[in-house]
């Protein structure tokens, strides 16, 4: 048996249509054939998706801790159970190759098994009185109710699961709005798992629409007591102005440096960058766009780049062969070009130039520049399967590259002494710094996120029960009090 019904959207308990009044084709990347034609939803239907998950909530967070930790532990069971089906879904819809599709599995189950230990690791303090005699002070972690989460389509269903499965573990209800080009992976492929172990209808509610008609919505509802954003800075800028007032967590953009020293492994130092740039076609976060390499070993690194990076294998994402993949859409497609275009005309070197081929003409592949970090590829987020090398005179050099940018999320540093690694690993603008490994990690029981540009609050562990409850004093005062009035 397999899962359907990927036409309609859990709302306030009841699968049914949005009520747009506007469909979108939900397609493969590749072949550009139509996975499903799904009737959007409009306002009333998010307003409906607030006004069911604030009636569902209070009996959820009443529910047994134990009793919610196992509808996770059955959900990461059914994950086992429909590996190949969950796997098949997100080479299709999100075009990403084999491991990939694996990996992204892993991540998720790793999540729901970490949310699992939530329920009964939300712990509050009791506390003496500092000032008042006889008074004891209690500080109850209590959940917040009504949680957003918007998610993006590049990791659809971790990157969903990741703020879903820690809200929903701690007492809350969500409203999840999935990104339009991942609707099934991103949205109603999880509501299905947790609906099969045994969430209660309207704790969680998916609404899939275009951003004109759901965005604002969805961030400003009256109900949502907490906004959790993966996706653009720009966008999440525009959230934390919209809803200033509203608490958030924001994991935006990326830049990521990957800082070759001149006594680094060089062999595992190319191998990671070479991961780090082209993993999932480069549509990561975290993923490398600048290799900043110490003037003593940059000509090294740049041939040994150079022979990795034309050797990858472009194609067909269900071809266990294949390396690199499509692109999302034609708009991410012609915005990867376009900073390509720019670099060159910023004097950038194009050291491997991939070609565009697959039957929708969305695979590219892979690009290898050598500039500065002013050339359009290093300056911003690039998104796709481009690389750029930049030379740097020393330790302190390197790090003055890594930080100039408006981004601080993941970085990396490779050298054979780890703690000169550690060192200058300190000295980087980011929320993560991986000594002897590629920018692209993530893990369910650590705090992932990151500085400036790139975000606020923080996913994981302990972090992600602090974002996702709040803390009630309740003062007790255990003997009459004598007033100054």
């Amino acid at each position: 048996m397999t899962y359907d019904g990927f036409d309609t959207m859990p709302i306030a308990g009841q699968w049914r249509v949005g009520r747009l009044g506007e469909t979108a084709d939900d397609v493969d990347p590749w072949s550009d054939d139509v996975l499903v034609r799904l009737p959007l939803a409009n306002a009333d239907d998010a307003d409906a998706a607030f006004r069911g998950a604030a009636d569902a909530q209070p009996d959820w967070a009443a529910t047994l801790p134990t009793e919610r930790a196992e509808v996770f532990h059955r959900a990461a069971r059914i994950m086992e159970d429909r590996r190949d089906e969950i796997v098949d879904w997100l080479i299709r819809e999100a075009g990403g190759i084999r491991p990939r599709a694996e990996w992204e599995w892993t991540a998720v189950r790793a999540v729901l098994l970490e949310s699992a230990s939530y329920p009964t690791r939300a712990a509050g303090a009791i506390l003496p009185a500092a000032l008042i005699p006889g008074k004891e002070n209690r500080v109850y972690k209590r959940p917040l109710g009504v949680v957003t989460v918007i998610s993006p389509w590049n990791f659809p269903l971790q990157l969903s699961a990741r703020s879903v499965a820690p809200a929903l573990a701690l007492g809350n209800a969500v409203v999840l709005k999935p990104a339009s080009t991942t609707p099934i992976t991103g949205g109603l492929l999880l509501a299905k798992i947790l609906e099969e172990a045994g969430l209660p209808p309207g704790v969680l509610s998916v609404v899939i629409g275009p951003s004109r008609e759901l965005g604002d919505v969805v961030v400003t509802h009256p109900l949502t007591r907490f906004v959790s954003f993966t996706g653009s800075t720009p966008v999440g800028e525009h959230i934390a102005t919209t809803a200033p007032m509203t608490r958030r967590a924001l994991e935006l953009g990326g830049n990521g440096p990957l800082l070759i020293l001149d006594d680094a492994d060089l062999e595992a130092a190319v191998d990671a960058a070479t991961f780090g740039s082209f993993f999932h076609q480069g549509q990561i976060c975290m993923a490398t766009n600048r290799v900043v390499v110490a003037d003593a070993v940059y000509d090294e690194v740049v041939d040994r780049l150079t022979e990795r990076v034309r050797a990858l294998v472009t194609g067909d994402p269900k071809d266990p062969a294949t390396q690199i993949g499509p692109i999302i859409d034609d708009d991410q497609l012609g915005h990867v070009l376009d900073l390509v275009e720019r670099a060159e005309k910023d004097g950038a070197d194009v050291r491997v130039r991939g070609e565009r081929s697959g039957p929708a003409g969305r695979v590219l592949g892979p690009h290898l520049l050598l500039g500065t970090n002013d050339v359009a590829t290093a300056a911003g987020e690039v998104f796709g399967p481009v690389a750029t090398v930049i030379r740097a005179r020393d330790d302190d050099d390197a790090v003055r590259i890594a930080n100039d940018t408006e981004y601080g999320l993941s970085s990396a540093v490779f050298s054979r002494d780890v703690e000169r690694a550690v060192r200058v690993g300190l000295r980087i603008d980011a929320g993560m710094t991986h000594v002897n490994d590629t920018t692209v990690n993530d893990e369910p029981n650590t705090a992932f996120g990151g500085e400036k540009g790139s975000g606020i609050g923080r996913f994981g562990g302990e972090w992600a029960i602090d974002e996702f409850t709040t803390d009630h004093w309740i003062g007790v005062q255990r003997t009459r009090r004598d007033y100054a009035i």
